[in-house]
């Protein structure tokens, strides 16, 4: 029987999530975890590249396990762990560190971005958090890394690294692949559907938390974006409307096609009303599931004490593989 393949991917603990997380990346990650090898990880340590406010981050980690197994992810199927728990991961980042050209890293578009936003908190771990990303992808051997267009740089490194580290140590490291969904890999802004929808817009009518109630809900769905045109349909020339024929889709289940049909000759204002409910109807059941783990805090340490015991065995394992290469005498 051949071996399943792995796949690692992990979220950042940094407040509530969006709808546009949870369509792009975690309930495709609930698919793979029949077929796959899965390692899915709360990467804490990506999180202090931007100033938290420690109690904030200890919930926010809690509050992301929590949404991680009310979406779906299964512990018995799935190694779910917190980065900062295996330490192997900024162990092995200092060992790609050196290997790491600046020019690679220079030419980051998030890097740039950032740094453009943050002058005051311009950090080294800002600038090397590409290298941190591709220490959990590589210490897991992964096969497949599920990424949205806007991480495929970082893949692009971790892939690099992995084949300058393979060539100059011999073979060590598995070289992944991207997994990108084809469809609703990428929801935007309600406001500015030009960009990605991101907890970070200034303006909250943007992005739809998964967490949010009815009432905001509908609030924003009502300010979302449109257009002159009147038509619900899924064109380029109509960006919000395309967005939100997205977003409906993803919690309906209806095609493209049946959508375009079923709102034809109707205007926006219907269609607005209609993809509110659809979307109330499909958080109820997450959100119900949320509160319940929320509630259970011990069952929670349980999941990621276990994940971290997962994890790490098949961690410590590439690392000792990845000292040896490079010399360091292993401690008996």
């Amino acid at each position: 029987m051949e071996e399943k393949k792995t796949v690692f991917s992990g979220v950042q603990p940094s407040g509530a999530l969006t709808i546009g997380n949870y369509i792009g990346s975690i309930r495709n990650w609930v698919d793979l975890q029949d077929d796959y090898n899965c390692f899915y990880c709360i990467v804490d340590l990506h999180a202090i590249t931007v100033p938290q406010v420690p109690k904030d981050l200890r919930k926010n980690t809690l509050d992301l396990l929590a949404l991680y197994l009310a979406s779906g992810l299964d512990p018995k199927k799935s190694a779910i762990f917190i980065q900062s728990h295996i330490s192997p991961h900024a162990e092995l980042t200092w060992v790609l560190d050196t290997i790491t050209y600046m020019g690679q890293l220079n030419r980051m578009t998030q890097f740039k971005e950032k740094s453009k936003r943050s002058e005051e908190n311009l950090n080294a771990g800002l600038f090397t958090y590409p290298v941190l990303m591709a220490s959990d992808i590589l210490l897991y051997q992964a096969d497949l890394v599920p990424v949205g267009e806007d991480q495929k740089q970082h893949l692009e490194l971790a892939r690099d690294l992995a084949e300058r580290f393979n060539n100059r140590y011999s073979e060590t490291f598995k070289v992944p692949d991207p997994l990108i969904k084809k469809v609703g890999a990428r929801i935007m802004s309600l406001q500015n559907p030009e960009f990605k929808m991101s907890k970070s817009d200034d303006n909250e009518n943007g992005y739809i938390l998964l967490l949010d109630k009815p009432d905001a809900i509908n609030r924003k769905i009502k300010r979302a974006v449109t257009d002159s045109y009147g038509e619900v349909k899924y064109r380029d020339e109509q960006p919000g409307v395309k967005n939100l024929i997205n977003i409906y889709s993803a919690f309906s289940g209806d095609s493209i096609k049946e959508i375009e049909r079923k709102y034809e000759g109707t205007g926006y204002g219907q269609f607005k009303k209609d993809l509110s409910e659809v979307v109330v109807e499909g958080l109820k059941p997450l959100q119900e599931k949320y509160d319940y783990y929320m509630k259970n805090k011990d069952y929670l340490e349980e999941i990621y004490k276990e994940g971290a015991e997962k994890a790490e065995i098949v961690a410590r394992k590439t690392l000792r593989k990845v000292y040896k290469k490079v010399g360091f005498i292993p401690r008996r």
